[in-house]
């Protein structure tokens, strides 16, 4: 018996019973799905976390208050001491902090934009102009404030495009108009491009920038700082500057040890650090959901097979008193059992590629290619390692007790 008539009964023998072939590759379907779209969201979530990371500048540091209870020493919020201007200066001092290119001092506030009757709620981020290249932000329209809007305290900003939207009307690039800040008149020299409502973070394009001095001679006052943007001078000396930044504020703050720290070093390379274990222990997990998922429908393809073979015991006897060898018995059985699995495999590529076109807003899954080449190849394994003991097994009935039975 050649190899084509093998698949030929092998396929008659799945078509006799449809609802059964179909119902035994359900778990292939499941678990081969669950690895095409557990694949999708993994790898969509990397590059959706890496892009929101690359927004905060390749080299960009950012130094932030711990809030009360926040320390994992023991530092309390009575004790702890807020981030000032001075400790901006400080940074900046290059006998200090050699590996620092530039530090962007950052206060914070909520205000009402109005222009006219239409109003919204903005968020007013003061600083200077390293603040730029520090957080990644670009302009789709007008200017940046330089230094000389800095040192006389002009009252000019650049609004985020929801600001624009909300205030001015969709789409408007309301260059040179006044919008005020809880009543208080800045002019519009710039709209922010467009970045989206980041996962879990405030929203950009519902920020206003405007000069550190502008901000504090008319909204804040002169108090603390809500942030400190520190550039590194490269990539590579960006673990140096954190250990400078960490040197420089321990040494003001009075901090003995790492625990007691009032206040938090982050970067886009700890970022990225983190974005890396975390992706590690999805693959964990998505290894072992993938494998439970297979080795379910692997049994359920080795029990249908063997209730198969029972089924079909004095059909197997037959053929092999008119002369069918071992190896075409087992040729069959085993051709049935992939392509149950292979079917399961595919149709479970199917699926799972259908469910990455569910809309999600920002973040989109990505298919891995190789996912889908690993799939289809451990469909192909499933199909030979849980339907070889059947297919054995019907292989070694001998003809004349295969007879006997009913």
């Amino acid at each position: 018996m050649n190899v084509v008539e093998i698949v030929r009964f092998a396929v008659a023998g799945l078509l006799a019973n449809r609802l059964r072939s179909l119902l035994t590759m359900l778990g292939i379907i499941i678990g081969i799905a669950a690895v095409i779209l557990l694949t999708a969201l993994g790898n969509g979530a990397a590059q959706y976390i890496q892009g929101q990371i690359t927004g905060l500048g390749a080299n960009s540091i950012t130094v932030i208050p711990r809030t009360a209870g926040a320390s994992a020493g023991s530092t309390s919020g009575a004790s702890a001491r807020p981030l000032t201007a001075e400790d901006a200066a400080a940074i900046a001092d290059p006998q200090g902090a050699p590996d620092v290119a530039y530090v962007a001092p950052v206060v914070q506030t909520s205000v009402n934009a109005a222009s006219g009757r239409n109003s919204t709620t903005a968020t007013v981020v003061g600083s200077t102009p390293d603040y730029f290249p520090g957080s990644n932000t670009k302009i789709a329209a007008g200017r940046a404030y330089d230094a000389a809007d800095l040192d006389a305290a002009r009252k000019v900003a650049l609004i985020g495009r929801t600001v624009a939207d909300d205030v001015f009307g969709v789409d408007s690039t309301p260059l040179g108009q006044v919008i005020l800040l809880d009543n208080v008149p800045f002019q519009v020299i710039g709209v922010l491009e467009a970045r989206g409502q980041g996962g879990g973070l405030a929203n950009p394009d519902q920020n206003v920038l405007a000069p550190v001095s502008a901000v504090q001679s008319s909204l804040t006052g002169y108090g603390n700082l809500s942030q400190i943007v520190v550039g590194a001078r490269s990539t590579d000396a960006q673990a140096a500057a954190e250990s400078e930044i960490n040197s420089i504020l321990d040494r003001r703050h009075g901090i003995a040890t790492p625990d007691d720290r009032d206040y938090q070093v982050i970067s886009s390379r700890q970022l990225a650090q983190v974005l890396d274990q975390t992706l590690s222990a999805f693959s964990l997990l998505l290894a072992a959901i993938a494998a439970i998922s297979l080795v379910v429908g692997g049994i359920g393809i080795t029990n249908i097979m063997l209730v198969s073979v029972t089924e079909r015991t004095r059909e197997i006897g037959i053929r092999k008193a008119l002369g069918a060898p071992p190896s075409a018995i087992l040729g069959q059985f085993l051709v049935e059992s992939v392509i149950l699995s292979v079917l399961g495999g595919l149709l479970g590529v199917a699926v799972g590629t259908a469910g990455t076109l569910i809309p999600l807003g920002d973040f989109k899954p990505v298919v891995v290619p190789s996912a889908v080449v690993l799939a289809v190849a451990v469909s192909v394994a499933i199909g030979v390692f849980f339907g070889g003991y059947p297919a054995r097994r019907a292989s070694r009935l001998r003809p004349i007790e295969a007879l006997r039975r009913e």
